[in-house]
């Protein structure tokens, strides 16, 4: 990949040129609102209730043109980047994000000066990006994103943005095993029991089928894994969905519960925000 030119700052204007001259090196970009959040899904999308444009090739069941759906939205396509749609986002932007799989990229986020020190004695030079408080390690090569693999670093790459600072200095080196290795999750330590209460009256199921609760449990797995931005409201609604409905027949087993914990950190929660999502939702609910 040759290098884009840097942003200049001087208005949405700018960031469109920026993301077009991306797009023109076969980059694909979205715009970020403030505070680095990627444009909100559309009333025909929300929720994904469209059926999401989520999968690896950016092609879903969506057919929306405008800049939904997170990372799924970039785009290399300089008539959709100049569009009515686009446009409007362009004008609200703060910043250009880019999907750095869909490029063939992987980017190494070094949060702090601890975790630069980290890369520079285990991972080998390439091209880096200075951020707000460390840098971007850019590095041929394509796999699957993960946030916190160690403290202060982030993997972004398929399924993921980061924020586009400029083309950086140094070479690109091709992805090191090293990084690959750091999204390989250990297995997941045995959690404690979580006790659903049952209701007055023996505890038996109201469903009186267990298809009703798979269903159930199935879509609040599939609301989590196909979320693509704010993943712990997601998380915290899809608990409360599940409890709404089965938190107080007696019906929901530590298996149901070791699933969606599993699905919530599929997306990078952590065991204790899974935690106190679960605990707060019953909480909402009076369990």
């Amino acid at each position: 990949m040759t290098q884009p030119t840097p942003i200049r700052r001087d208005g949405h204007a700018s960031l469109l040129a920026a993301a077009l001259d991306l797009a023109a090196h076969t980059v694909p970009v979205l715009p970020l609102r403030a505070g680095k959040r990627p444009v909100g899904n559309c009333a025909a999308c929300t929720a994904n209730a469209c059926g999401g444009r989520t999968n690896m090739k950016n092609a879903g069941p969506c057919r929306c043109l405008r800049p939904c759906h997170g990372w799924a939205a970039a785009t290399t396509d300089p008539a959709v980047l100049q569009s009515p749609a686009w446009t409007e986002a362009w004008q609200q932007a703060q910043a250009v994000a880019y999907h750095p799989g869909g490029a063939g990229l992987t980017v190494v986020d070094l949060d702090n000066a601890d975790a630069i020190a980290w890369a520079r004695e285990s991972l080998p030079a390439t091209r880096t990006v200075p951020t707000t408080r460390g840098e971007h390690w850019i590095y041929l090569g394509a796999m699957q994103s993960s946030n916190a693999v160690r403290p202060g670093v982030d993997i972004k790459s398929l399924m993921s943005y980061a924020r586009w600072l400029g083309p950086g200095t140094g070479t690109m080196a091709d992805l090191p095993d090293a990084v690959g290795a750091l999204a390989v999750k250990e297995p997941s330590p045995v959690r404690p029991v979580i006790a659903v209460p049952a209701p007055v009256g023996g505890g038996e199921c109201r469903h009186r089928t267990p298809a009703y609760l798979e269903r159930g449990i199935a879509m609040a797995e599939q609301r989590i894994t196909e979320t693509c931005s704010e993943v712990h409201t997601t998380v915290y609604r899809a608990f409360l969905a599940v409890l709404s409905a089965h938190g107080r027949c007696g019906c929901l087993t530590d298996a149901h519960v070791a699933r969606l914990f599993a699905a919530a950190q599929a997306k990078g929660e952590s065991p204790r925000h899974c935690t106190d999502a679960w605990a707060n939702a019953r909480a909402r609910l009076g369990l």
